[in-house]
């Protein structure tokens, strides 16, 4: 371990100003601890955001508003949550062993850091950790790796699950830093790799997020997560699936999919929400537009076979979805 400081940060101003000046936010530390221990990450100075009022979750009109210290944990078990917004409980639970949703903090989950195995292998190329240095996992051991998004400077995917459900849910986030406020959608937040895959998120030098914004509708209560996982307790997907539907006298009228365990950020299915819209929610719509997922996806040696899954995930996400409607 290599020396650092840490210090507790006061006021939210007080945090800002020192990581404007080069500190490092720290708040559940379940991901920039072990990161620390591997030598990835070499901190200097630590600023423990904990004592900041962040951490609250309410309802505000017909909107939740979850604060960026809120534990997992806490936002999994919330009543108005799961009343209001059910699919972001269920992709917590999916998310983490309980001893990690008791300590991992929302912001900390939007901004956790890849877990390609070569990102934390010091002598294996790696542009997110050693930028010029070169991807090993596009001709190694890659079937965790991404098939959407990628570059030929990285394949690595984004890890967190809740991330699919707000960016499915069309989220919000606000953040602030040295330039004041700003808010923006979710899914603006991350970067794809590019040339600069050791860029990963859009966040200004400085910026902390300050709280999660979800809007409610009738939709959002007809929603599922389904990941597919090599077990079923504590495990990152392969591929995952965030659908939400608005069915109104037995058609379609809105879909929302988001993806998981398949791209290098998370990944709203767009061209698949629109081909369910006025259809009726039924299998073989779900399948033709399940379909339009994997069209021109070029994947790697080991992870071919998640243009298969990927579909069909969709496919029984939109079903349990459509259960509840």
């Amino acid at each position: 371990m290599f020396p650092f400081t840490l210090e507790k940060a006061g006021s939210t101003e007080a945090a800002i100003a020192a990581a404007a000046s080069g500190a490092r936010y720290i708040a559940g530390g379940t991901t920039l601890v072990d990161l620390m221990r591997d030598e990835v990450e070499r901190p200097e100075r630590l600023i423990d955001i904990n004592r900041l009022p962040l951490g609250d979750i309410r309802v505000e009109g017909e909107d939740l508003v979850i604060g960026a210290l809120a534990r997992m944990a806490e936002v999994a078990a919330d009543e108005n949550v799961k009343r209001l917004q059910p699919l972001i409980a269920e992709s917590l639970i999916e998310g983490a062993s309980p001893q990690l949703r008791n300590m991992a903090s929302m912001g900390g989950n939007l901004l956790q850091r890849v877990r390609c195995p070569y990102f934390r292998m010091l002598d294996a190329g790696c542009n997110k950790r050693t930028p010029g240095s070169g991807c090993a996992a596009i001709e190694g051991l890659n079937a965790g790796h991404a098939i959407l998004g990628t570059s030929d400077h990285c394949v690595a995917t984004h890890p967190s699950d809740v991330a699919v459900a707000l960016v499915a849910l069309d989220a919000t986030m606000r953040v602030q830093g040295p330039q004041g406020e700003r808010s923006f959608p979710v899914e603006e937040l991350f970067r794809l790799p590019g040339d600069t895959p050791h860029l990963e998120h859009t966040l200004l030098p400085g910026e902390l997020i300050v709280e999660i914004r979800v809007p409610s509708g009738p939709y959002t209560r007809s929603a599922r997560y389904l990941k597919v996982r090599d077990r079923a307790s504590y495990e990152f997907a392969l591929v995952s699936a965030a659908a939400v539907l608005a069915i109104e006298d037995g058609v379609i009228r809105e879909a929302r999919i988001a993806a998981g365990g398949v791209g290098t950020r998370p990944w709203r299915l767009r061209a698949c929400e629109a081909a369910l819209g006025g259809r009726k929610p039924d299998r073989q719509a779900f399948e033709e537009a399940a379909q339009l997922a994997t069209e021109g996806v070029r994947p790697l040696y080991h992870n071919a076979f998640k243009v298969v899954l990927l579909p069909r995930t969709i496919v029984r996400a939109l079903e349990m979805a459509g259960e509840v409607a």
